[in-house]
């Protein structure tokens, strides 16, 4: 049984644990970083006032050993440890906290591991800060608790008020095939995926959403997410999991077999553990497949970005929707997906006129049911068979019945793209196979240097993945040069530009697939580590990415130190090194 003890902690050691990786967030049930900038700001006046603030409940974890999981407080906690590292500001001094007087933070600034406001005009006094570093917070700590009493414990603590929003709360209070489900087609949407649902706190800002008129410096751009930028829902919907609660709707009515009502009581119906509905979804999904669930959902998304995309790019919301173009369209969204899903899975059929559907779907908003009454189960049914209807003639028969999707979706390789912005080591862009001289001659040592960073990558440790992405640069320069060449627009990705293979393959005068395989003859024929050779050949991916292509060479964790003949070579920061002494090979062996 859990024991609750009170341990009062000073604001510098708890960012002494900050620092050490030693506070822990479980995404399985605690939400992103939500707080605006002045809820930030009147706490950190509290503190200055020395001002009681509330107590944060964490739990003692054996693995690793003197960590902690944060299970109320996560707001609170990060904005003090942001505001130390100059992520704001006070609100009516506009002051910022001075490093100066706090060695540690300090440190850690000129390590890199933040980046410290320069030029700021005012800052807090010695007084100050000493007073923020010897605040006692009051912590109540959870030891040798259960994962169970933990989730429970959060879920009693979000009953009450409106702490969570009603999707927050359903995904935290419970954790199932169907809600894992959920969470994961969320994330890969999102483009926030993270190799585990463990995350410590330093991390949360590369998951959360950075609301346009709000900007605290979060990874996730909210207008870049493929909710937003397609006008479903709006950014604070975003931030609020709509998307995930869009997304269980959806789930729900496929893999279930029949339509639900789109309500609230429906969707509670099905979180709630041990409800007939509840077991009737989840005894469908182990029929049906997670997995199998998920493919076809992105594929499904896929297929809606390219008819979005036909001739002139338009947010679906805009195609849909004739005159009030700030409704959001979450009710059509569900609709339009459920009726390509029945055509594409169900009844094995594919695309062949992207124009023709996005014509055919132009006002949709005005020809089907919208109104209360078309939440219903049996009027979303008939809006389903309507937009079928609409759109039936755009599809021909699969002459292989087989499913086969796009692997990784469209949405997953812009993630990587805005991933490899902050996860240097892991990933490499290379612009593509030839030199952007006027020769456009094969650039033999640019095959050299992938052969090396795979190698590389490999070695950042046993748990460790890597992608190299073929057909993309970092380099505006680059992008303007191979429009001069190839009379291509590269399309902007975040800070990235994807300029694809098929304009190479094209000047080479070959198919794209004799193009992809000229990159696995390379790797096949390489001196790298037999095991990871044969596994990077096995992994190997192409996407036709808007109609550019992109080849994906995967790197997945390896048991051992691999090589390249008799060469070992490193990832340091997003370069590729060679270990050239003893020492440094040392300590990479190490890692495994």
């Amino acid at each position: 049984m859990a024991e609750l003890v009170s341990q009062p902690t000073s604001i510098q050691s708890v960012y002494t644990w900050y620092s050490e990786n030693k506070l822990y967030v479980n995404r399985r049930y605690q939400r992103k970083l939500v707080w605006t900038l002045k809820e930030k700001q009147k706490l950190i006046e509290s503190i200055i006032k020395k001002y009681p603030i509330p107590a944060i409940l964490i739990a003692e974890l054996d693995n690793p050993p003197e960590t902690y999981e944060i299970i109320d407080g996560l707001q609170r906690l990060h904005s003090i440890m942001s505001f130390i590292e100059n992520g704001f500001c006070t609100e009516d001094d506009k002051k910022y906290f001075d490093l100066q007087y706090f060695p540690t933070a300090k440190s850690r600034a000129d390590e890199g591991s933040f980046n410290p406001n320069t030029k700021a005009k005012s800052y807090l006094s010695q007084k100050e800060v000493s007073v923020i570093l010897d605040y006692n917070l009051a912590f109540s700590v959870m030891r040798n608790a259960t994962e169970t009493e933990v989730n429970d414990v959060f879920d009693r603590i979000n009953t009450y008020g409106r702490r969570l929003s009603d999707q927050e709360r359903r995904q935290a209070g419970v954790q199932n095939d169907f809600s894992n489900m959920v969470r994961k087609i969320g994330s890969i949407l999102r483009e926030d995926q993270t190799e585990t649902d463990i995350l410590t706190l330093e991390k949360m800002p590369s998951i959360s959403i950075d609301l346009q008129k709000t900007k605290q410096g979060y990874t996730v751009q909210a207008n870049n997410v493929f909710w937003v930028k397609q006008g479903i829902l709006n950014s604070t919907d975003l931030r609020d999991s709509m998307d995930e609660q869009c997304i269980a709707d959806i789930a729900a009515c496929i893999v279930g077999k029949r339509m639900i009502e789109r309500s609230k009581d429906a969707l509670d119906k099905i979180y709630e553990q041990g409800s007939n509905e509840s077991e009737r979804i989840l005894d469908a999904l182990k029929v049906y497949g997670s997995q199998r669930f998920i493919d076809e959902f992105k594929y499904c998304v896929d297929q809606i970005i390219r008819i979005c995309n036909q001739k002139k790019s338009e947010k679906l919301r805009d195609i849909v929707f004739e005159n009030n173009k700030t409704n959001s369209c979450q009710s059509v969204f569900a609709i339009l997906m459920i009726a390509l899903h029945e055509l594409i899975v169900k009844e094995s059929k594919q695309i062949t006129d992207y124009s023709g559907i996005r014509k055919a779907i132009s006002n949709l908003a005005t020809r089907i049911g919208t109104t209360r009454r078309a939440r219903k189960a049996e009027e979303r049914r008939k809006n389903v068979n309507q937009v079928k209807g609409l759109i039936r003639g755009f599809f021909i028969e699969k002459e292989n019945k087989t499913q086969i999707y796009d692997n990784p979706s469209i949405i997953e390789i812009e993630s990587m793209l805005t991933r490899s912005e902050i996860e240097l080591p892991n990933y490499e862009l290379k612009q593509g196979l030839l030199s952007l001289s006027h020769q456009r001659n094969v650039d033999n040592k640019l095959i050299d240097k992938v052969i090396k960073t795979i190698c590389a990558i490999a070695n950042n440790g046993p748990e460790k993945t890597g992608k190299i992405i073929i057909g993309v640069t970092d380099k505006k320069a680059d992008a303007d040069r191979i429009k001069e060449l190839d009379n291509i627009e590269c399309l902007q990705v975040g800070k990235r530009f994807v300029a694809g293979v098929n304009r190479e393959a094209k000047v080479l005068g070959i198919a794209e697939e004799d193009y992809f395989s000229k990159w696995k003859n390379a790797i096949k024929n390489s001196d790298l580590s037999p095991s990871l050779r044969d596994s990077v050949l096995s992994n190997l991916d192409f996407n036709s990415f808007y109609g550019l292509g992109v080849i994906l060479i995967n790197i997945l964790p390896q048991k051992e130190l691999s090589y390249v003949g008799d060469e070992v070579y490193w990832r340091k920061g997003d370069g590729t090194e060679l270990a050239n002494n003893a020492k440094q090979i040392a300590m990479l062996a190490k890692r495994f």
